[in-house]
């Protein structure tokens, strides 16, 4: 199971990230972050990285930032990972990556989703999802909650991070 980690800072740089492959160039970016503390770590873009709203993000940009924190890194400095989830942070939302179990609680407890009549539920291809989005990885985008343990939210959207099956 996937245990989702979240980055925010400033974008200080966008470039090309070599894989070795002619076919993919252009294709991979690599993303440097520096959170307020001035640390910094770079997040490796992929085709598959979701892009919350499917927004361009820029040099400048206030971030937040999703990877799986039991994927194998380098041992490099500054850190390097590979995003899952990207979106530019906005002070009137609020974005979770997690788990969500049958009652729509997020692994970590701190969160539950009660889906309103305006809550957008698609896939990350844009698309509607129609099943029931419990027991799966979710992108939960949502302002306001209640001050209760797990806090309580009716999201604005709900992304639907779908398996890949071959």
């Amino acid at each position: 199971m996937s245990a989702f980690v979240s980055i925010y800072g400033i974008v200080t740089m966008i470039s090309d990230f070599w894989t070795g492959s002619d076919a993919a160039s252009g294709c991979y970016k690599l993303m440097t972050v520096q959170n307020t503390d001035g640390n910094v770590v770079n997040f490796v873009i992929t085709p598959t990285t979701y892009f919350v709203y499917h927004t361009i993000i820029s040099v400048g940009d206030p971030v937040i930032g999703f990877y799986d924190a039991n994927v194998p890194v380098p041992l490099i400095y500054p850190p390097q990972y590979h995003a899952i989830v990207m979106a530019r942070f906005t002070q009137d939302q609020n974005i979770k990556v997690d788990f969500f179990d049958s009652q729509l609680v997020s692994s970590d407890g701190t969160l539950k989703l009660t889906i309103g009549p305006a809550t957008q539920i698609i896939q990350e291809n844009g698309q509607p999802y129609t099943a029931n989005p419990a027991n799966k990885n979710l992108i939960a985008v949502y302002g306001a909650s209640t001050r209760s343990i797990p806090a309580q939210t009716v999201p604005y959207m709900i992304v639907v991070m779908c398996p890949l099956t071959s």
